[in-house]
């Protein structure tokens, strides 16, 4: 079980935390740090200041104000305790401080803790980096009427998750109250709604020639930020030192996100026992020149002065594709070459590889469990190919779906 220490537990957000915190049977609130510490009752102590108390905690979640950042870096740091930020309203100094502290300590910090808004980055800058300079864009944030700071940190996020798209070339414009001059194409709007109890809503308008394009999250109430922050909570409980962020969160939540696989290649493998550098630049240069596309390319390390190339194609194309080979190694008794129709190219991908170690060993487990004699490998940040007979394809699929609960 994690002891979580709140700060801020008396406000609005700090107490909706405490009633997920309640639900979470691997979260426990052993204390409660803020500044009106009689305002409510809670199952635990609460204090003023970090220095009154004499809990220890595994994780401190803070829901207070900028203000409070250097005791609370402060304290962080003075315990090795690792720190989820989910304060708004953070200035360029008080992150560069953050950045600082978390060379130091394990540090989540979030301009907002809803996995819909995080995943609405990556859908702007993607967004962005599409439509281009013909669309205009403007952010719009609605808020309830007791929200301080405005803009919300989440537009800026938003905003400099489209301008990363354009280099961070555009600027920034909060409102056109008093402006008489026509909107620039360099510019970036960014415009705040308060009032009621709105819990929060973002919209993203791309303004192009005839079409619009509007990406919008609503939140309904402040239990998804609750919740949201006691994930990264959980997520940063034992992390090693270092800043991270709710992208880390998703990459490792979406490991292995799909597999697919293809039955109508084959693999052409040569040997060669002399380590002829411009051999293979010879063998895909009469590739191409017969408009042959080669998909995996694996090559063995140079070792008593042979090497072995493996690569797959189309397999219409492995008869024509032998003849050039066979007209390659002409003169040549060294070069022998062999080809394989009867397989299967196992794909296994995931945007969280790039982070999370150990995808590739389970896979591998997995075809040693069921032994499967791979016959080649290629692999990427987000992706693991095998090649593998196509009899093994069945078996293959269904231990890798059941593996990453696909």
């Amino acid at each position: 079980m994690i002891k979580l220490i709140l700060h801020g537990c008396n406000g609005k957000m700090g107490q909706t935390v405490v009633g997920a915190a309640d639900a979470n049977p691997e979260i426990r609130i052993v204390a409660g740090i803020d500044k009106y510490s009689g305002n409510k009752s809670n199952l635990f102590p609460v204090y003023e200041r970090f220095s009154d108390m004499t809990e220890q905690g595994d994780v401190i979640l803070d829901f207070s104000s900028p203000s409070a950042l250097p005791d609370l870096l402060e304290y962080a740091k003075k315990g090795k305790t690792p720190l989820v930020i989910a304060t708004t309203g953070l200035s360029d100094q008080d992150m560069e401080q953050i950045r600082q502290a978390s060379k130091e300590i394990a540090i989540f910090q979030a301009a907002n803790m809803a996995l819909g808004v995080n995943l609405m980055y990556e859908l702007v800058n993607q967004a962005a980096s599409v439509l281009g300079e013909r669309f205009d864009i403007e952010i719009i944030e609605k808020h309830h009427n007791q929200k301080a700071d405005s803009p919300s940190g989440t537009a800026y996020s938003l905003a400099e998750a489209a301008n990363k798209a354009f280099l961070n070339s555009r600027h920034y414009v909060y409102g056109r109250h008093s402006k008489s001059d026509k909107r620039s194409k360099d510019e970036i709007g960014i415009h705040s709604i308060r009032g009621g109890t709105i819990a929060g809503e973002h919209s993203v308008l791309f303004a192009g020639p005839d079409e619009t394009l509007e990406i919008t999250h609503q939140a309904q109430s402040k239990q998804i930020f609750a919740l949201g922050a006691l994930t990264a909570v959980q997520y940063l409980a034992g992390k090693k030192t270092g800043l991270y962020n709710m992208k880390d969160i998703m990459l490792d939540q979406n490991a292995v996100t799909n597999i697919h696989t293809n039955n109508e290649e084959a693999m052409i493998t040569v040997n060669c026992d002399s380590d002829d550098p411009t051999f293979a630049a010879k063998i895909f240069g009469k590739l191409a020149q017969q408009d042959i596309v080669i998909d995996l390319i694996s090559q063995t390390v140079p070792e008593n002065g042979g090497f072995r190339l493996s690569f797959t194609l189309p397999q219409q194309e492995q008869d024509h594709a032998m003849q050039i080979l066979e007209k390659c190694k002409v003169g040549d008794s060294s070069v022998k070459a062999n080809t394989c129709s009867d397989i299967t190219r196992l794909t296994v991908e995931g945007p969280g590889m790039e982070r999370q170690p150990g995808v590739a060993a389970k896979v591998f487990e997995i075809m040693a469990e069921q032994d499967i004699r791979v016959k080649m490998i290629s692999t990427s940040e987000t992706k693991i190919a095998v090649i593998l007979p196509r009899q093994d394809e069945k078996r293959a699929v269904e231990s890798i779906l059941e593996a990453f609960h696909l």
